[in-house]
């Protein structure tokens, strides 16, 4: 049974950070591109950044550009997501989610094959 489940969200002070976890279970983690999205309220669910097998490929959408970094630890089977200089618009329930296969910037989340529940992040004003 495959389970991703994720840790580290929370209430945070705008300009403040987080650190996000993902725990894979059930799946060869190293063989998995790994992707962190974010749905904020009444919005659609949208891309964060995404990581390769072996963390050298890394892909950041213009949100996380510059604040967010992705990073994988393979013999824990997890992935990370460092947040920094947090505002209001971060706010979103963030999920981690593992697609079989070479990672692509275009993927939208029908592209990827599991999903973790997600964790809930505020950023208060």
């Amino acid at each position: 049974q495959v389970q991703l489940v994720e840790s580290g969200g929370g209430l945070v002070q705008a300009g403040g950070s987080l650190r996000l976890s993902c725990k894979a279970s059930g799946i060869f983690f190293s063989t998995y591109a790994m992707a962190w999205f974010r749905q904020g309220p009444g919005k659609e669910r949208e891309l964060v950044a995404v990581i390769g097998w072996s963390g050298i490929y890394t892909y950041y959408t213009g949100a996380a550009w510059g604040r967010f970094t992705i990073s994988r630890d393979n013999p824990k089977s997890t992935v990370y997501l460092q947040m920094n200089s947090l505002t209001v618009n971060d706010t979103a329930v963030y999920l981690c989610a593992a697609k079989r296969g070479v990672p692509v910037a275009s993927d939208g989340p029908n592209a990827y094959n599991y999903w973790g529940q997600g964790t809930q992040v505020t950023v208060a004003s």
